[in-house]
């Protein structure tokens, strides 16, 4: 699935009026690498939450700003595997 949330996120970054096209998977999402502000961050974490039903809280987004393109997408990965071993998957 890691490949498809890739692309994902990637479409939502792209719907922002963000220039994905030389991002790679170690790019930092935050101010070393992608340059995304927490806002963008968050909004981002919403639209993934609206496409595949992974939630995010407001605790989460500190981390996130510091993940690779790749730790995100993992951390996608681990939340809808989660939220489907518990029967409440979308």
């Amino acid at each position: 699935m890691s490949e498809q949330v890739q692309e994902l996120v990637l479409d939502v970054l792209k719907e922002m009026n963000y220039d994905v096209e030389d991002v790679d998977g170690d790019m930092q999402l935050g101010p070393s690498g992608m340059d995304l502000e927490s806002l963008t961050v968050a909004e981002l974490a919403v639209r993934i939450e609206d496409a595949i039903g992974v939630k995010f809280y407001d605790d989460d987004m500190e981390r996130v700003v510091t993940m690779t393109l790749d730790e995100f997408v993992a951390e996608i990965d681990s939340r809808v595997a989660l939220t489907e071993a518990s029967g409440s998957g979308t």
